[in-house]
């Protein structure tokens, strides 16, 4: 155990998740602060004063441990592209070095100013010296190891999702890819042609089937695998087959990778096929405020009385749309008369980090 933590200490760091977060962020100067003026606060409140609650003193520490605060925290964002391509020891070692350096020196001039004067010459004094340092010490050891705390969960929030995403997304692979087989199967025999460009839309819905869950695409590459399952769709069904694209989304776009596909299939499964006559796919997508807008829609047969579908795609979908983006995005699925509607809503602003994230 004590062999494995010094050889962990002397390796280089590896990875981008750094356990010592951005201190030039204004989030965490903020959180740095507001958590240094409570324990500011709780020393004061803890020592008895006969003349009530001591302002002068609050303001006083205040000043000289936001001083510190601030500069270490300068110093450490400075610091830390080079402490990440360090061991972890050194890392931590530095971080120790820079708090405990910045108190004591701060700890010399404030003594020098208000005890003997700017005149004066300055004079160590090493209980209040050995003092300070050793609450700089402590309050680095438990802020490092918050921050390690939280890279660890960060981590395994990390890893969790993916896991999650990956078993989702394996319940729609075979699925539509046993259905694309049939197809492809059906036109071998009466058109070899046609199979073969099939095979070929088919490699590209296997290779964005085995990409990493939870992979973001652009809206370009999505229409594109989509086209290519509705090529293999039509040699199946032929003129019982329609469909109208009326899409304004910029080809630069993100969407999750086979979000729209599964809907199509659906919409043919369970709307076209049962019909003889087959019927019509109207795709409609626009970004509005923020928000991607995809409305599926496809004509049903007359005689049933409701379009039940195969939920598994749209609770499959609404799994990996909540995993990612939470309760903004929406999935929504009814019935109009004639036509069946699938509505998906999802902020495309987060798409961006999720996309940096899974890299």
């Amino acid at each position: 155990m004590k062999n494995g933590l010094w050889t962990l200490l002397g390796q280089p760091y590896s990875g981008e998740d750094f356990f010592l977060p951005d201190l030039c962020s204004s989030v965490a100067v903020f959180t740095l602060v507001v958590l240094a003026e409570l324990l500011v606060l709780t020393w004061v409140l803890a020592v008895p004063s006969a003349n009530g609650f001591d302002w002068l003193s609050l303001a006083m520490a205040s000043l000289f441990v936001q001083w510190i605060v601030l500069l270490s925290a300068a110093l450490l964002c400075r610091l830390r592209s080079w402490m990440q391509r360090r061991a972890l020891g050194v890392a931590i070692a530095v971080c120790f070095t820079v708090v405990v350096g910045l108190t004591l020196m701060f700890t010399v001039l404030a003594d020098w100013v208000l005890e003997q004067g700017m005149l004066g010459d300055p004079q160590l004094q090493p209980e209040q010296m050995l003092r300070h340092g050793l609450i700089a010490l402590i309050m680095t050891g438990l802020l490092l190891r918050y921050f390690y705390l939280q890279q660890q969960w960060q981590r395994q929030h990390d890893a969790e999702l993916r896991a999650r995403l990956q078993s989702l997304q394996s319940r729609i692979q075979p699925h539509f890819l046993f259905n694309s087989l049939n197809s492809i199967v059906s036109l071998i025999a009466v058109s070899p042609a046609k199979a073969e460009s099939a095979v070929l839309d088919l490699s590209d819905l296997f290779r964005a089937n085995l990409a990493e869950a939870g992979g973001v695409a652009t809206w370009e590459e999505e229409r594109h695998l989509c086209e290519g399952y509705l090529r293999i769709e039509h040699y199946r069904l032929g003129d019982r087959l329609q469909v109208e694209w009326q899409c304004d989304l910029p080809p630069a776009t993100p969407i999750p990778l086979l979000t729209l596909q599964p809907l199509l299939e659906n919409a043919i499964l369970h709307g076209l096929q049962p019909s003889l006559a087959g019927g019509d796919i109207r795709i409609l997508a626009g970004l509005h405020n923020g928000m991607v807008e995809l409305l599926v829609s496809n004509s049903c047969p007359p005689h049933t009385t409701n379009h039940q579908g195969s939920r598994m795609a749209l609770e499959n979908i609404r799994a990996r749309m909540n995993v990612l983006f939470g309760p903004r995005a929406k999935l929504d699925a009814w019935r109009e008369g004639e036509r069946f509607f699938s509505r998906l809503v999802y902020p495309v602003s987060q798409t961006s980090s999720i996309l940096q994230r899974s890299h």
